[in-house]
């Protein structure tokens, strides 16, 4: 039977209604506000049980996650990179960071060599980074890591990664690197005393003190051949300078995107080495 025009009209109307409701539950899989995520909370639990996380890991990671209104305000202002490049060393990279950075590679001197002959990546860069970060381990963070990734990963602005990034802290905690009682960081789910993101902890945590674990909560051995490791497989090469305009000070925006971070980085590794 041919076709009339009511029934193609009708037939068009059903098909928009279905691409409505296609983009809707699209829609539906983020948030710009605190509505929907706690459906969203029990959904994304199935969907990590699907992608092979234990029920156990799944339901105890997210049991007592809440939408974090102040993480999302942060996250959108991004205020301490919006800093002028002094004011942002003053905070992040003073002479007190240099002059402890100093002192923990004399004490550690055979340490950071035997990681700079592995992973090319020489002390001053290490050791900032280090401080920068964590002022070396002292300030690793306390809050509940999978409160803040569940929170970005349901807000719309970067979804996708930051869903990665919970199934990747859940990993962690799967495959026993971490308990779930370790994972405490920074606001965006930053772990340990070089600060890696779950995925990044997975991929580049190397074993440094011989322990048979890679332990960056606890072990600076671990947390000092971890970001050599990070930084070599973004591109850093052996011998080289990390002065702005060189091939390493472009390996430094893998570490992070920001400008100042990077200016600050390579300020301070060079105030380093010329007080070794």
């Amino acid at each position: 039977m041919r076709p009339t025009l009511k029934s193609l009209a009708a037939a068009a109307a059903g098909a928009a209604a279905t691409i409505l409701l296609v983009g809707a539950a699209e829609a539906a899989s983020c948030g710009n506000t605190a509505e929907g995520f706690d459906a969203w909370v029990q959904e994304f639990q199935q969907e990590a049980v699907s992608k092979g996380i234990s029920q156990r890991t799944a339901s105890a990671a997210l049991a007592n996650v809440s939408y974090d209104r102040s993480l999302i305000a942060y996250d959108r202002t991004q205020r301490p990179f919006k800093l002028s490049f002094e004011q942002f060393v003053a905070k992040r990279a003073p002479a007190s960071l240099i002059s402890q950075a100093r002192s923990r590679i004399q004490k550690n001197r055979a340490l950071f060599d035997r990681v700079e002959a592995k992973y090319g990546v020489p002390a001053p860069i290490i050791a900032t980074i280090w401080g920068m970060e964590t002022a070396f381990g002292a300030i690793q963070g306390r809050k509940n890591v999978f409160n803040g990734l569940a929170t970005l990963a349901f807000d719309c602005r970067r979804t996708d990664m930051f869903q990665g990034e919970l199934i990747a802290a859940m990993t962690l905690v799967d495959r026993g690197d971490l308990t779930m009682g370790e994972m405490r960081g920074a606001e965006h789910g930053e772990i340990g005393q070089a600060q890696f993101l779950p995925s990044s902890y997975l991929k580049y945590a190397v074993d440094g003190d011989g322990d048979g674990r890679a332990d960056m909560v606890r072990s600076s051995a671990d947390t000092i051949a971890s970001i050599g490791n990070y930084l070599r497989a973004h591109g850093w090469r052996a011998g080289g300078g990390w002065e702005e305009g060189s091939a390493n000070y472009a390996v430094l925006s893998e570490w992070n995107r920001a400008s100042v971070y990077q200016r600050a980085i390579a300020y301070a590794a060079t105030k380093i080495e010329q007080g070794l």
